[in-house]
Protein backbone atom coordinates (compact mmCIF):
# COMPACT_ATOMS: atom_id res chain seq x y z
CA UNK A 1 0.00 0.00 0.00
CA UNK A 2 1.51 3.55 -0.97
CA UNK A 3 1.51 6.24 1.44
CA UNK A 4 -0.84 9.04 0.99
CA UNK A 5 1.18 12.40 0.00
CA UNK A 6 0.21 14.62 2.46
CA UNK A 7 2.26 17.80 0.82
CA UNK A 8 -0.31 17.97 -1.97
CA UNK A 9 0.77 17.99 -5.25
CA UNK A 10 4.63 18.35 -4.98
CA UNK A 11 7.04 15.76 -6.85
CA UNK A 12 7.72 12.46 -5.41
CA UNK A 13 10.54 10.38 -6.34
CA UNK A 14 8.58 6.88 -5.77
CA UNK A 15 9.39 4.26 -8.43
CA UNK A 16 6.45 4.37 -10.68
CA UNK A 17 4.38 1.64 -11.53
CA UNK A 18 2.74 0.69 -14.40
CA UNK A 19 -0.47 -1.08 -15.25
CA UNK A 20 -0.62 -3.22 -18.66
CA UNK A 21 -2.48 -1.28 -21.17
CA UNK A 22 -6.15 -1.64 -21.29
CA UNK A 23 -6.45 -3.40 -17.89
CA UNK A 24 -7.30 -2.14 -14.43
CA UNK A 25 -4.89 -1.26 -12.27
CA UNK A 26 -3.04 -3.94 -10.08
CA UNK A 27 -4.39 -4.30 -6.98
CA UNK A 28 -2.72 -2.12 -4.19
CA UNK A 29 -2.41 0.63 -6.42
CA UNK A 30 -5.25 2.38 -4.98
CA UNK A 31 -5.66 1.90 -0.80
CA UNK A 32 -9.16 2.18 0.27
CA UNK A 33 -10.30 5.25 1.23
CA UNK A 34 -9.79 5.59 4.92
CA UNK A 35 -10.52 8.51 7.56
CA UNK A 36 -12.00 9.47 10.87
CA UNK A 37 -15.14 7.29 11.76
CA UNK A 38 -18.31 10.17 11.91
CA UNK A 39 -19.87 10.44 15.39
CA UNK A 40 -23.08 10.00 13.65
CA UNK A 41 -25.06 9.89 10.24
CA UNK A 42 -24.93 13.02 8.28
CA UNK A 43 -28.04 13.83 8.78
CA UNK A 44 -27.73 13.87 12.47
CA UNK A 45 -24.90 16.45 11.77
CA UNK A 46 -26.53 18.63 9.51
CA UNK A 47 -27.04 22.47 10.52
CA UNK A 48 -28.21 25.59 8.57
CA UNK A 49 -25.91 26.89 5.73
CA UNK A 50 -23.78 29.82 6.61
CA UNK A 51 -23.92 33.12 4.46
CA UNK A 52 -20.23 32.35 3.28
CA UNK A 53 -21.52 28.72 2.05
CA UNK A 54 -24.69 29.95 0.82
CA UNK A 55 -22.28 32.59 -1.24
CA UNK A 56 -20.82 29.40 -2.81
CA UNK A 57 -24.10 27.71 -4.33
CA UNK A 58 -24.21 28.64 -7.83
CA UNK A 59 -27.19 27.99 -9.05
CA UNK A 60 -28.53 29.67 -5.39
CA UNK A 61 -27.73 33.36 -7.54
CA UNK A 62 -29.95 32.61 -10.66
CA UNK A 63 -32.91 32.25 -9.38
CA UNK A 64 -35.58 34.81 -8.65
CA UNK A 65 -34.91 36.68 -5.26
CA UNK A 66 -38.20 36.42 -4.05
CA UNK A 67 -37.61 32.41 -4.52
CA UNK A 68 -34.12 32.37 -3.27
CA UNK A 69 -34.99 34.01 -0.18
CA UNK A 70 -37.55 31.53 0.33
CA UNK A 71 -35.25 28.10 -0.52
CA UNK A 72 -32.11 29.08 1.40
CA UNK A 73 -34.16 28.19 4.82
CA UNK A 74 -34.60 24.78 3.50
CA UNK A 75 -30.72 24.42 2.58
CA UNK A 76 -28.47 22.09 5.07
CA UNK A 77 -24.68 21.51 5.04
CA UNK A 78 -22.51 18.95 6.83
CA UNK A 79 -18.85 17.82 7.01
CA UNK A 80 -18.31 14.60 5.74
CA UNK A 81 -15.45 12.76 6.07
CA UNK A 82 -12.98 10.92 4.08
CA UNK A 83 -14.45 7.68 2.49
CA UNK A 84 -17.93 8.37 4.31
CA UNK A 85 -20.74 7.77 1.77
CA UNK A 86 -23.25 11.03 0.29
CA UNK A 87 -25.44 8.37 -1.42
CA UNK A 88 -25.18 5.14 -1.87
CA UNK A 89 -26.80 2.55 -4.29
CA UNK A 90 -30.26 1.52 -4.30
CA UNK A 91 -31.29 4.51 -1.26
CA UNK A 92 -34.02 6.44 -2.36
CA UNK A 93 -32.57 9.70 -3.25
CA UNK A 94 -34.52 12.51 -0.87
CA UNK A 95 -31.60 15.54 -1.64
CA UNK A 96 -30.49 17.69 -4.24
CA UNK A 97 -26.64 17.91 -3.30
CA UNK A 98 -23.51 19.72 -4.04
CA UNK A 99 -20.13 20.26 -3.03
CA UNK A 100 -19.27 23.18 -1.13
CA UNK A 101 -15.25 22.44 -0.31
CA UNK A 102 -13.64 19.49 -1.09
CA UNK A 103 -13.98 16.73 -3.46
CA UNK A 104 -15.73 13.73 -3.94
CA UNK A 105 -16.26 10.71 -6.33
CA UNK A 106 -19.25 9.08 -7.91
CA UNK A 107 -18.77 5.49 -8.45
CA UNK A 108 -20.09 2.14 -9.27
CA UNK A 109 -20.92 -0.74 -6.99
CA UNK A 110 -17.79 -1.59 -5.21
CA UNK A 111 -18.86 -5.57 -5.09
CA UNK A 112 -19.09 -5.38 -8.89
CA UNK A 113 -16.45 -7.12 -10.86
CA UNK A 114 -14.96 -4.02 -12.62
CA UNK A 115 -14.84 -0.54 -10.40
CA UNK A 116 -15.61 2.37 -12.51
CA UNK A 117 -15.33 5.71 -11.07
CA UNK A 118 -17.53 8.01 -13.22
CA UNK A 119 -16.24 11.50 -12.25
CA UNK A 120 -14.85 13.27 -9.63
CA UNK A 121 -16.91 16.46 -8.05
CA UNK A 122 -14.99 19.04 -6.95
CA UNK A 123 -16.43 22.84 -5.25
CA UNK A 124 -19.46 24.28 -6.95
CA UNK A 125 -20.63 21.02 -8.62
CA UNK A 126 -23.99 19.72 -7.65
CA UNK A 127 -25.15 16.34 -8.84
CA UNK A 128 -28.15 13.91 -9.00
CA UNK A 129 -30.79 15.71 -10.36
CA UNK A 130 -31.64 12.94 -13.53
CA UNK A 131 -32.47 10.76 -10.00
CA UNK A 132 -34.07 13.28 -7.96
CA UNK A 133 -36.46 14.49 -11.81
CA UNK A 134 -37.41 10.18 -11.75
CA UNK A 135 -37.94 10.33 -8.40
CA UNK A 136 -36.10 6.86 -8.33
CA UNK A 137 -32.98 5.42 -5.56
CA UNK A 138 -29.61 6.35 -6.78
CA UNK A 139 -27.79 3.79 -9.20
CA UNK A 140 -24.45 5.05 -7.93
CA UNK A 141 -22.52 6.10 -5.21
CA UNK A 142 -20.75 9.39 -3.90
CA UNK A 143 -17.71 9.01 -1.26
CA UNK A 144 -15.82 11.63 -0.15
CA UNK A 145 -12.32 11.50 -1.28
CA UNK A 146 -11.15 14.25 0.73
CA UNK A 147 -12.90 15.85 4.64
CA UNK A 148 -15.49 18.20 2.41
CA UNK A 149 -18.39 20.60 2.94
CA UNK A 150 -21.79 19.37 1.51
CA UNK A 151 -24.94 20.78 0.95
CA UNK A 152 -28.69 19.28 0.47
CA UNK A 153 -31.62 20.96 -1.15
CA UNK A 154 -34.49 18.69 0.09
CA UNK A 155 -36.40 16.65 -3.09
CA UNK A 156 -39.77 18.96 -2.37
CA UNK A 157 -37.80 22.33 -2.43
CA UNK A 158 -36.06 21.02 -5.77
CA UNK A 159 -39.70 20.05 -7.13
CA UNK A 160 -41.19 23.33 -6.34
CA UNK A 161 -38.27 25.03 -7.50
CA UNK A 162 -38.49 23.24 -11.13
CA UNK A 163 -42.39 24.16 -10.75
CA UNK A 164 -42.78 28.12 -10.09
CA UNK A 165 -38.70 29.13 -11.25
CA UNK A 166 -37.75 29.76 -15.39
CA UNK A 167 -34.83 30.39 -14.49
CA UNK A 168 -33.70 27.11 -12.21
CA UNK A 169 -35.49 25.02 -14.87
CA UNK A 170 -32.57 26.80 -17.27
CA UNK A 171 -29.86 26.49 -14.50
CA UNK A 172 -30.80 22.70 -14.58
CA UNK A 173 -31.04 21.82 -18.42
CA UNK A 174 -28.18 23.05 -18.71
CA UNK A 175 -26.72 20.88 -16.13
CA UNK A 176 -28.03 17.85 -17.69
CA UNK A 177 -26.78 18.89 -21.10
CA UNK A 178 -23.17 19.41 -20.03
CA UNK A 179 -23.50 16.60 -17.88
CA UNK A 180 -24.44 14.59 -20.57
CA UNK A 181 -21.27 15.72 -22.83
CA UNK A 182 -19.06 14.94 -19.89
CA UNK A 183 -20.09 11.17 -19.58
CA UNK A 184 -19.62 11.10 -23.40
CA UNK A 185 -16.12 12.20 -23.07
CA UNK A 186 -15.61 10.01 -20.09
CA UNK A 187 -16.67 7.13 -21.66
CA UNK A 188 -14.61 7.77 -24.62
CA UNK A 189 -11.66 8.34 -22.36
CA UNK A 190 -12.28 4.50 -20.24
CA UNK A 191 -11.39 3.24 -23.51
CA UNK A 192 -7.82 4.64 -23.80
CA UNK A 193 -4.69 2.97 -22.50
CA UNK A 194 -2.31 5.98 -22.41
CA UNK A 195 -1.78 7.36 -19.07
CA UNK A 196 -0.95 10.51 -19.65
CA UNK A 197 -4.15 11.26 -21.85
CA UNK A 198 -6.65 10.05 -19.39
CA UNK A 199 -4.81 12.56 -16.71
CA UNK A 200 -5.29 15.47 -18.96
CA UNK A 201 -8.85 14.97 -19.68
CA UNK A 202 -9.94 13.85 -16.31
CA UNK A 203 -8.25 17.38 -15.47
CA UNK A 204 -10.21 18.70 -18.31
CA UNK A 205 -13.55 17.57 -16.63
CA UNK A 206 -12.73 18.82 -13.34
CA UNK A 207 -12.19 22.30 -14.03
CA UNK A 208 -15.18 22.18 -16.07
CA UNK A 209 -16.72 26.08 -15.84
CA UNK A 210 -20.14 25.35 -16.03
CA UNK A 211 -20.68 21.99 -13.77
CA UNK A 212 -18.44 23.31 -11.18
CA UNK A 213 -17.42 26.80 -11.22
CA UNK A 214 -16.24 26.82 -7.22
CA UNK A 215 -13.35 25.72 -8.83
CA UNK A 216 -11.84 28.63 -10.57
CA UNK A 217 -8.20 28.40 -11.55
CA UNK A 218 -6.69 25.98 -8.47
CA UNK A 219 -7.61 22.97 -7.85
CA UNK A 220 -7.15 21.65 -4.20
CA UNK A 221 -6.17 17.78 -5.02
CA UNK A 222 -3.09 15.12 -4.16
CA UNK A 223 -1.59 12.73 -6.18
CA UNK A 224 -3.25 9.96 -4.31
CA UNK A 225 -6.67 11.44 -4.89
CA UNK A 226 -6.39 12.11 -8.41
CA UNK A 227 -5.13 8.50 -8.67
CA UNK A 228 -8.34 7.39 -7.29
CA UNK A 229 -10.25 9.38 -10.22
CA UNK A 230 -8.29 8.29 -12.54
CA UNK A 231 -7.50 4.70 -11.69
CA UNK A 232 -3.67 5.01 -11.54
CA UNK A 233 -1.23 5.01 -9.19
CA UNK A 234 -0.22 8.12 -7.42
CA UNK A 235 3.59 7.62 -8.72
CA UNK A 236 2.34 7.18 -12.46
CA UNK A 237 -0.44 9.82 -12.07
CA UNK A 238 3.34 12.24 -10.91
CA UNK A 239 4.85 11.52 -13.55
CA UNK A 240 1.90 12.24 -16.22
CA UNK A 241 1.38 15.80 -14.33
CA UNK A 242 5.56 16.22 -15.02
CA UNK A 243 5.03 15.46 -18.66
CA UNK A 244 1.80 17.89 -18.75
CA UNK A 245 3.48 20.87 -16.83
CA UNK A 246 6.46 20.78 -19.42
CA UNK A 247 4.01 21.16 -22.16
CA UNK A 248 3.03 24.25 -20.09
CA UNK A 249 -0.59 22.84 -19.32
CA UNK A 250 -0.49 22.94 -16.01
CA UNK A 251 1.18 24.22 -13.23
CA UNK A 252 1.34 21.61 -9.72
CA UNK A 253 1.82 23.75 -7.38
CA UNK A 254 1.94 23.13 -3.42
CA UNK A 255 -1.56 21.13 -2.52
CA UNK A 256 -3.20 21.30 -5.94
CA UNK A 257 -2.86 22.72 -9.20
CA UNK A 258 -3.41 25.05 -11.76
CA UNK A 259 -4.58 24.32 -15.44
CA UNK A 260 -2.77 27.00 -17.99
CA UNK A 261 -4.23 25.65 -21.13
CA UNK A 262 -8.00 24.33 -20.80
CA UNK A 263 -8.39 23.84 -24.25
CA UNK A 264 -5.06 22.01 -24.62
CA UNK A 265 -5.76 19.84 -21.87
CA UNK A 266 -9.49 18.81 -23.47
CA UNK A 267 -7.58 17.95 -27.01
CA UNK A 268 -4.27 16.10 -25.44
CA UNK A 269 -2.42 14.81 -26.42
CA UNK A 270 -2.90 17.23 -30.27
CA UNK A 271 -1.81 20.61 -29.66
Amino acid sequence: MHKRDERGMAPTTDTVVHAAPGSPPPAGLQPPLAGAVPPQPIRLRARAASAQEMGAIPWLKAIEPELRERVASSIQVAEVEVGERICRIGREANFWFGVVDGLLKMSNDEAAARQVTFTGVPPGGWFGEGTLLKREAYRYNIQALRRSVVAGLPLESFHELLGTSLAFNRYVLNQLNERLGQFIAAREIDRQSDPDLRVARNLAALFHPQLYPGVNGLLRITQQELGHLVGLSRQRVNEALRHLQEQRLIAVEYGGLRVLDLAGLRVYPQQ
